[in-house]
């Protein structure tokens, strides 16, 4: 019995090693792709766009939520996305993802779809670029 759900495993894991090949060569990189793979369990694309982060001088600041803005909490500003609302973010240009809290409203410059604390966008590596290529997946529930 051991034997054949082994076998059915390597199958299944066989099959899909190509599909993924295929993502990989397509998007440039083959991590991408397995964890598209999985994290569509977990997420659903909803829209990709250009992100930014705040200033650090907005440090301490209240945000729309009430809360008082943290330049060291994993958190982003959304425009229509519910306050605690949690987002993969994946910056197109590295691979590099993040999880974030919506804690605020915003970007107001066209063209942007998010903001991102000053953390996550470190964790982004998007500090000295500024503006970012991004995916936003948002949490299934």
């Amino acid at each position: 019995m051991l034997r054949h759900g082994l076998r059915l495993l390597f199958l299944i894991l066989g099959a899909a090693a190509p599909l993924c090949r295929a993502y990989a060569q397509a998007q440039g990189d083959v991590s991408s792709a397995v964890s598209v793979m999985t994290d569509t369990l977990r997420w659903q694309l909803r829209e990709t766009g250009l992100a930014t982060y705040y200033s650090a001088r907005t440090h301490g600041r209240k945000m729309a939520s009430g809360e008082r803005y943290d330049k060291n909490a994993l958190f982003c500003a959304h425009r229509t996305l519910p306050f605690g609302t949690r987002l993969r973010i994946v910056n197109k240009k590295n691979g590099k993802a993040v999880e974030v809290v919506v804690k605020d409203r915003g970007p107001f410059s066209k063209g942007r779809l998010v903001d991102l604390s000053n953390k996550a966008a470190e964790v982004l590596g998007m500090l000295r670029d500024g503006v970012v290529p991004v995916e936003i997946w948002v949490e299934k529930k």
